[in-house]
């Protein structure tokens, strides 16, 4: 497993961006979604690219009370169908599943989201995961 990012929601890009540069942090992606209606703005320290920061900017306004703000945690991983089946063996609840072999959520005992990514893009669609309902928020 490989941590790769932490997820936060902003309403100022650029005043955000301009905090995490005052910090050290260097932007190093930035993805526009207009069907989704938002931007993603991917920041890392340089020679520590690996581990970044996401900032998700929702183009449609917001308020994010009671620390909506904060989005996820992101863990790669080698095998998402053998991590989500251990994870549910040990009692944990998958609340996206990997219907698409690339991407699960779980939470944490706290209700923090952790996203898990498949490495090297996807697996091929597998039951049960592939016909397995969300079971609540991500």
């Amino acid at each position: 497993m490989k941590y790769l990012h932490t997820m936060i929601r902003v309403t100022d890009p650029a005043k955000t961006i301009a905090f995490f540069e005052t910090l050290g942090l260097k932007e190093v992606r930035r993805m526009e979604n207009e069907k989704g209606r938002f931007t993603l703005i991917f920041l890392s320290v340089p020679g520590d690219e690996g581990a970044e920061v996401e900032l998700t900017h929702n183009w449609d306004p917001e308020e994010y009370g009671e620390g909506r703000n904060f989005g996820h945690l992101a863990y790669r991983v080698d095998n998402i169908y053998d991590t989500c089946q251990r994870l549910m063996d040990s009692g944990v609840t998958i609340n996206r599943p990997p219907r698409d072999g690339h991407m699960a959520f779980v939470r944490t005992p706290d209700n923090i989201s952790i996203e898990l990514l498949q490495a090297d893009g996807a697996l091929d669609p597998a039951e049960p995961w592939a016909s397995m309902p969300n079971t609540g928020k991500w």
